[in-house]
């Protein structure tokens, strides 16, 4: 009787295990694709005819896309950095800024996304780029090629940073004269002065491969790993491209002959208040580029930028043919989108350092099991919100310091609204945007400047609205807006007399 007894007591202890065991395995997995300086308006999917993007588009179809996604901002003209520290933090963007201090001294790792995943059985993965202060090595379970901001042979930082101090002692000092290869081009259609495709030119060739596809198989690798393995994983695959250098092999290139590209509608040579908003010059993102720009040098970069980003969405393809056949798919979320947006060529800039729907809003796709398909969502969200939605989906309980908020409820069709009545952006102490009730605001304190734009009559922002008088009273109230979310966000610039004047 004895016996039996424990053997039944053994076969309970068993089956409560390996119940427990079935548990934690039906966790499901998260993938997290990024890639930067994509925006929305650069999928086939999403509207643009030109561009070949048949894996985001195949995310596009057997997911559900937020039109709406916004970058909160950032406090430095790598707004790459900016991004990446809310994605991994939580917090909203000064307080991001404030709260990196303790990475830079090795405290509160364990407040990561990647750690909290991990705190809940997740085994975390990260390849590429990186470009926040935590160390990925001590964030991630496992790491590899991880990659800095760009290339240094492309950009050394310090070395420019020095360069132009030496300039700026000189009269009539010209930037372009002291650019690395690759910058202030093309002068004219005779400019060979770089090809796209030249490995000798180092930057994302640097190695013999291309860092996207050295990306593509880390995580082949990685998958190929865990698809015998029961534990939930997570990956962090960080593209580079299509940051500049824009560099993708000779064939992707062919598939974008300039006399198929167009111009952006917005186009400007230069945008008026580039100096005021900190676009000068020595912006490295918008000294690319000649100026005045020219509609041939648009047409070359864009090239590059479109053959960039076809070349990445092959490798993003790979990926998802690997966990296709990996017999994972079918409990695995994916979330894809960019750290920003980029302008190339329209309202007179070319990179992203401004507050246009070209520079802030990028893609952002979600795919799972419980995901609708080929859905398309215009609530208004930050795409920083994926932190809050990927601890959702793994059941982790989301702590009070993570502010963004999970989008899950609004693309598995639990709720129809936006967790935000206004979305706040800002870039350094020069340029600040509340986007609400279908208008934006633009506020530039160094030119005294406030610009108005309705969205949905003009979407690409060409006109602003502000002066007209019957919008006054519509300036004055997201002005105030904005003054409310400032104070919200801890926002270190004081436009109080500037509101003043406006109101006067």
């Amino acid at each position: 009787m004895k016996i039996c007894y424990t053997l039944i007591i053994s076969f309970v202890i068993l089956t409560s295990c390996k119940e427990k065991v079935k548990k934690v395995s039906q966790k499901p997995n998260i993938v997290f694709i990024l890639t930067d300086d994509q925006t929305y308006s650069s999928i086939h999917a999403l509207g643009n005819d030109e561009i070949i993007t048949p894996a985001m588009d195949k995310l596009a179809e057997t997911g559900t896309t937020f039109t709406h996604a916004y970058n909160m901002g950032s406090w430095s003209g790598a707004v790459c950095t900016a991004s990446r520290t809310m994605f991994n933090s939580g917090r909203f963007v000064w307080r991001a800024n404030k709260f990196r201090q303790n990475w830079l001294k090795n405290d509160s790792i364990n407040k990561t996304w990647a750690k909290l995943l991990q705190a809940s059985g997740y085994e975390t993965y990260m390849t590429g780029k990186w470009h926040i202060d935590a160390p990925a090595q001590k964030v991630f379970n496992h790491t590899k090629n991880i990659r800095p901001g760009m290339p240094n042979d492309a950009w050394d930082h310090a070395k420019m940073v020095a360069k132009f101090d030496s300039l700026s002692k000189v009269p009539n000092g010209n930037s372009a004269d002291i650019m690395p290869k690759g910058y202030n081009r093309p002068l004219s259609s005779n400019d060979t002065s770089w090809s796209a495709y030249d490995k000798n030119n180092g930057g994302f060739w640097k190695g013999g491969k291309h860092w996207s596809e050295v990306l593509k198989d880390d995580a082949l690798e990685f998958i190929d790993s865990a698809k015998t393995k029961d534990t939930p994983f997570f990956m962090y695959l960080a593209f580079n491209a299509p940051h500049d250098p824009r560099q993708a092999p000779k064939e992707y290139l062919e598939m974008y002959p300039l006399e198929n590209l167009t111009i952006p509608k917005s186009f400007l040579p230069e945008n008026p208040y580039r100096h005021e908003i900190g676009n000068g010059d020595n912006l490295r993102d918008e000294a690319l580029a000649p100026f005045p720009r020219t509609e041939y040098a648009v047409k070359v970069h864009k090239q590059e930028y479109y053959a960039s980003i076809t070349h990445v969405d092959a490798q993003i393809g790979a990926i998802l043919d690997a966990l296709k056949k990996s017999g994972k798919m079918d409990n695995t979320y994916i979330i894809f989108t960019a750290d920003h947006g980029l302008a190339m060529g329209r309202t007179g800039f070319l990179g992203k350092q401004n507050l246009y729907d070209h520079s802030i809003r990028p893609p952002l796709m979600i795919v799972g099991p419980t995901i609708s398909k080929n859905k398309r969502i215009d609530e208004d969200v930050y795409l920083q919100d994926v932190m809050a939605t990927a601890l959702e989906i793994g059941g982790v309980p989301k702590p009070t310091y993570v502010e963004f908020k999970s989008f899950l409820d609004l693309a598995e069709g639990r709720s129809e609204k936006s967790h935000y009545k206004e979305i706040y952006g800002a870039y350094l102490n020069l340029q600040r945007m509340i986007r609400k009730d279908g208008y934006k605001l633009l506020v530039y304190p160094e030119a005294n400047k406030v610009l108005l734009y309705n969205m949905k009559n003009d979407p690409e922002e060409m006109i602003d609205i502000s002066d007209l008088p019957e919008n006054r009273a519509m300036v004055q109230s997201l002005f105030e807006d904005l003054l409310a979310l400032q104070k919200e966000m801890d926002d270190p610039l004081d436009l109080t007399k500037m509101f003043q004047e406006i109101k006067n």
